[in-house]
């Protein structure tokens, strides 16, 4: 039986660390043991040409990076790359294009239409909110002259939460062709850990009988660190007892680091940095529970199914769609930058036992949000247009 030769067009790619990238890889891996033989397109970021990630071959085009050291990830493709384009999409039978508002997914689409190549959009995101509101003005300005036409080219819209949905339809997508298809966790890397805590709190200089509440984020402002910085700060006033970890690096990086030396928490709120995807699960385990602070922009983040799969129950922001995975006993919602409330929940949760919820909210994460029954799905949306 011959394989269905995918394209996969995606703004940022592996080696770059970020959401998009890693739900591309995670069904790009699975698609490869099906029918698909998937090739990802993607701008040229300090990489080769061409170059392969386990196997999944990628072509990249040259591009204006803009934006990237502002925490705007925004790749504006050369006119040179048509040609990159033009050779990956007349080569497959599908075209699969990520982010809506991405000049790649508008071009990806647009000579798919002009070949008949049947065309699969995934929408990742809600809105963002910037904390320079012109940055506000000039997403809504992009999403109306870049985002609405990318959704008219797509034959099938993949939304990975329902709040995400509403977005999109607010910009006029056709209701007929949107899919719900939440994203996926990695379940035999992302797991509870035997005696890892112990070993991992050792290093990191933590001891034993502290909370320890961990945060993995992007450091920019839609994450809302700031907020938790706040939250943290009145939480150990009441218990000292707590510690915060944050792991990831961005552009406000040196902004937070100022804050939290100012409010004197350098020993209670460490700054982790950027931790690999192989080492992520020791973070997990080392921790007590985990704190989603976002102010706006999540569709449905990757971090907090890590985190779930690991067996943390989570405080998040009510923001996007956190709320259909954040749940029940093991999960609580809290409204965006309100840091008195989530110092609230932060002290609830840090007095409360959680062994018998952790195996409950473990077996509910094989239950529904394994990778492999995402891409299930995924191939069931494909198979509905080849």
């Amino acid at each position: 039986m011959s394989k269905t030769r995918l394209c996969v067009v995606t703004h940022t790619f592996l080696p770059h660390v970020g959401g998009i990238e890693k739900v591309v890889y995670e069904q790009c891996k699975r698609l490869m043991k099906k029918q698909f033989e998937p090739t990802v397109v993607t701008h040229r970021n300090y990489t080769a040409k061409n170059y392969m990630v386990d196997g999944i071959p990628v072509k990249c085009y040259e591009s204006v990076n803009v934006g990237f050291r502002l925490g705007i990830p925004y790749a504006v493709p050369h006119i040179s790359s048509f040609k990159t384009f033009l050779e990956a999409v007349k080569s497959s039978d599908l075209i699969h294009v990520h982010g809506h508002p991405y000049l790649s997914s508008l071009i990806g689409a647009k000579i798919a239409k002009e070949y008949g190549k049947p065309v699969v959009l995934t929408q990742h995101n809600t809105f963002i909110e910037y904390e320079n509101s012109l940055w506000d003005h000039a997403e809504w300005l992009n999403d109306c002259l870049i985002g609405r036409e990318t959704l008219k080219a797509a034959d099938k819209i993949v939304v990975v939460s329902r709040a995400t949905q509403d977005y999109v339809l607010s910009l006029g997508a056709d209701p007929k062709r949107i899919r719900v298809l939440h994203n996926g966790v990695d379940i035999d890397h992302f797991k509870p850990l035997a005696g890892v805590k112990e070993e991992m709190r050792k290093k990191l200089g933590i001891p034993k009988s502290v909370t320890v509440v961990l945060t993995v984020r992007r450091i920019v402002y839609k994450n809302g660190v700031d907020t938790l910085i706040e939250s943290a700060e009145k939480a150990i006033q009441k218990n000292p007892h707590l510690v915060f970890l944050v792991v990831g690096k961005g552009p406000d990086f040196a902004k937070v680091k100022e804050k939290i030396a100012q409010l004197r928490l350098q020993e209670k709120f460490r700054l982790i940095g950027f931790v690999s995807d192989d080492e992520l699960p020791l973070c997990y385990n080392a921790s007590d529970f985990f704190v989603l602070p976002s102010k706006s922009g999540e569709g449905l983040p990757l971090v907090a199914l890590e985190a779930m799969a690991c067996g943390l129950p989570v405080i998040a922001t009510n923001v996007g769609g956190i709320a259909e995975i954040v749940k029940g006993e093991y999960g609580k919602l809290v409204p965006p930058d309100s840091p008195e409330i989530l110092a609230e929940a932060i002290l609830e949760f840090s007095g409360r036992e959680w062994n018998t919820l952790r195996k409950e909210l473990r077996f509910m994460i094989e239950q529904k949000y394994s990778w492999d029954k995402n891409v299930e799905k995924l191939v069931e949306i494909y198979e509905e247009l080849i």
